[in-house]
């Protein structure tokens, strides 16, 4: 039998050999590939292929957001399993819609990584055990929540610039009443519920760069 070809895109050296050591410690995995930020991680599938490959969230150059939508849109065959300690619902709803078909938090036990590795090989979405609460018996799933719209998401992007509501009114011709419904609308929708996480979902989205 083929073993998985796994990459890992990892900006931390030590994560990455601890990673390395659990996927070729298991009969059906390989891993093919390492890369330390998100271009060098683009540059690696478009050369090994591999058939999966674990991206965390937080990498220097490209984040594992911006690298998820570079790998599905140039490798649609490579499937993406997020790996990151945020739990957010933000970070998860986010990650999902750019094609990932895993979200493992690191935090967790290394089995999930690796369920997380065979499912997204077999094209099967798989999420951490801790963030699938509507998956326990006598939990009805809840519906997918709607995306912000383009104004929303405008307006979320200049609060996180530090914009007051004022200057954001003044700056897209808008109310200051409107600005604040738009705003309430654009973090229901993704879960967030404070200004933390607006920031923590700007830097995802790379609306702000780390120094």
């Amino acid at each position: 039998m083929s073993k998985i070809r796994v990459l890992l895109a990892e900006d931390h050296e030590t994560v990455r050999q601890g990673l390395r050591l659990l996927i070729d410690r298991q009969p059906d995995m390989q891993v093919v590939g390492e890369a330390g930020d998100g271009r060098a991680t683009l540059k690696a599938v478009a050369s090994l292929r591999p058939q999966v490959a674990v991206v965390d969230i937080s990498m220097p150059e490209l984040n594992g957001l911006e690298a998820t939508r570079g790998i599905r849109e140039q490798a649609p065959t490579t499937a993406v399993v997020a790996l990151t300690r945020h739990s957010d619902e933000a970070y998860v709803k986010e990650l999902l819609n750019a094609g990932a078909l895993g979200y493992v938090l690191k935090q967790s036990s290394s089995q999930e990584l690796v369920e997380a590795v065979r499912a997204a090989a077999a094209g099967r979405r798989y999420l951490d055990s801790s963030l699938v609460p509507a998956a326990r018996p006598g939990r009805a799933a809840r519906p997918p929540a709607a995306r912000p719209t383009g104004r929303e998401s405008e307006v979320l992007r200049l609060m996180s610039l530090g914009y007051s509501n004022k200057e954001i009114a003044a700056d897209l011709s808008l109310s200051v009443k409107t600005v604040e419904v738009h705003k309430a609308n654009a973090m229901r929708k993704l879960g967030l519920n404070g200004r933390t996480d607006v920031i923590r979902y700007a830097l995802l989205q790379g609306w702000l760069r780390d120094p």
